[in-house]
């Protein structure tokens, strides 16, 4: 395509939504006109569906639930009036809560106030949170925040190392909506250690976001917790950043949650439009399908031209990945459908691997993000003429032209501002497009058996590591794994059994 024609591509498939600050180029990708007409009725059906979701619709069948995260930042669409209460209660007592930590009347046991936050939690109660916080971050924030989102023991260490004696005035915050998941638990029970050793009580400093009732919550109300906050049923992780679990975070850093949720209540009005080519969300949503469906590519490659973005494609792994990854269509065929996500930061990724998806493999297309205006301050000059932003967009319109010219495709999503509006609005985009494309495909976006197998799986791991530890006290007990296979009868668990044992080999295990 010539430069002429490729302008004129450009003008008429530019989605601006102004209201936002927010543009969408698609004339990279390989579509004609036709695609556009052929999908005009799916996409029309995939709208349709989205607002019987906003208004109550149990979207999530297999959970039999409803799906509710726009309500969070619109409460008046939800569908009771208990509902829309519970959302704007909630948020007034988030707001309150971290005024009172920055005012120091809610103090930690010893000293004048917190001005650490430690979050425990993993996946959506992480990835949305960390996401946030080093997007909107730096100098000036209220509080320090820190992040325990596994259950490696070293990496715990890690985290409570750099604490130090601050651990005095660190306030943690345990967010899981069960309140069961083994690795948060695990987490908070080596945190709440740490503040025993320090000679301090743990609920003193810590605060609790779970359903009503969870394990978690009536742990919380027995040790007298400085607060509970609510998590709902209809709020799934991967979509939970505009409740408790990432407002509480932002908010006693110190970032503007209310802007936040603007942006994302302002990206929510303009993706309902019915047009597809004025509708990011839309739009976006129809460049996977072209990209999966027709051109059988299942690879995107996120490259934000921000270092505050750098954990975008983390967090859009999950969004994307554990909805869209399904074995089955609501119909119950199998389809196999999904989109990998993976991806660093512009220009960072020219000396990453650029080179491989230029000259390597054709399997994937690419999603940039740039942002026109970040800060009050002036560059310097590096050169005459020319300041390290102009090199940033050049770099960025340079990878994008040398993707081209080897018929590799891309998206480019422009933001205005890097603030918390804009951090919200790219939240909703890609919380919408992921919707709207689940509905192309017949996929059901809001459940995720994959990861409840693998949670099941482990578990009965860690059964079978309780049969083999009870042998191994045995006397005279051989240690071989097929010996013990064989003893505890348990015949297909010979691998297993191995890599139990070199871990038992090399558990160091404290004394009470």
């Amino acid at each position: 395509m010539n430069h002429r024609d490729l302008w004129k591509r450009y003008q008429h498939y530019l989605c601006i939504s102004s209201d936002v600050g927010l543009g969408l180029d698609v004339s990279r990708m390989g579509f004609d006109d036709a695609f556009v007409r052929r999908m005009s009725e799916p996409m029309a059906k995939a709208l349709r569906a989205m607002a019987e979701l906003e208004s109550g619709a149990k979207a999530n069948v297999d959970e039999d639930r409803m799906v509710g995260h726009y309500w969070l930042r619109a409460p008046a669409l939800a569908p009771t009036e208990t509902i829309s209460a519970d959302i704007e209660t909630t948020l007034a007592a988030v707001k309150a809560f971290a005024g009172d930590v920055h005012s120091g009347a809610i103090k930690p046991q010893r000293g004048d106030g917190f001005f650490v936050v430690l979050v425990i939690g993993i996946g959506g109660s992480a990835l949305g949170p960390q996401f946030v916080s080093d997007a909107l971050g730096g100098v000036g924030d209220r509080m320090v925040v820190r992040f325990i989102d596994n259950t490696d023991a070293d990496g715990i260490d890690r985290v409570l190392a750099e604490l130090d004696e601050d651990i005095e005035q660190t306030l943690t915050i345990v967010i899981s909506k069960s309140g069961g998941t083994k690795e948060t638990r695990n987490g908070m029970l080596e945190v709440a250690a740490a503040y025993k050793q320090a000679g301090l009580a743990f609920g003193k400093h810590a605060v609790a976001v779970t359903c009503e009732g969870s394990l978690l919550h009536e742990k919380a109300v027995e040790e007298k917790w400085l607060r509970v906050f609510p998590m709902w049923d209809w709020v799934g992780g991967r979509t939970s950043e505009a409740s408790v679990v990432g407002l509480l975070p932002a908010a006693l850093q110190g970032i503007d949650v209310d802007a936040l949720l603007g942006g994302a209540h302002d990206c929510d009005v303009a993706t309902r439009e019915c047009d597809p080519l004025k509708n990011p969300a839309a739009l976006l949503a129809m460049m996977w399908y072209y990209a999966v469906e027709v051109r059988g590519i299942r690879n995107m490659v996120i490259l934000p031209y921000r270092d505050r973005l750098a954990l975008l494609s983390r967090y859009l792994q999950q969004l994307i990945m554990e909805s869209l990854g399904k074995e089955r269509d609501r119909g119950g065929k199998v389809v196999h459908q999904g989109l990998t996500v993976y991806g660093n930061k512009g220009s960072t990724d020219q000396h990453a691997y650029v080179q491989q998806l230029r000259d390597g493999t054709n399997d994937f297309f690419a999603t940039f993000v740039r942002v026109l205006h970040v800060g009050d301050g002036d560059s310097i000059q590096v050169e005459e003429g020319f300041t390290s932003e102009d090199y940033l967009d050049a770099f960025w319109l340079g990878t994008r032209a040398a993707l081209y010219e080897k018929d590799r495709e891309s998206i480019t999503v422009t933001l205005e501002t890097l603030d918390a509006r804009a951090i919200g609005t790219i939240i909703a985009l890609f919380e919408r497009a992921v919707g709207l494309y689940a509905e192309l495909i017949n996929v059901n976006a809001y459940d995720q058996p994959g990861v409840e197998a693998g949670k099941k799986a482990a578990g009965a791991v860690l059964d079978l590591q309780k049969k083999v530890s009870v042998y191994l006290g045995g006397a005279d007990a051989p240690s071989s794994p097929e010996a013990i296979a064989e003893a505890i009868q348990e015949p297909d668990g010979v691998e297993t059994i191995q890599h139990i044992l070199e871990r038992l080999t090399e558990r160091r295990i404290p004394a009470p």
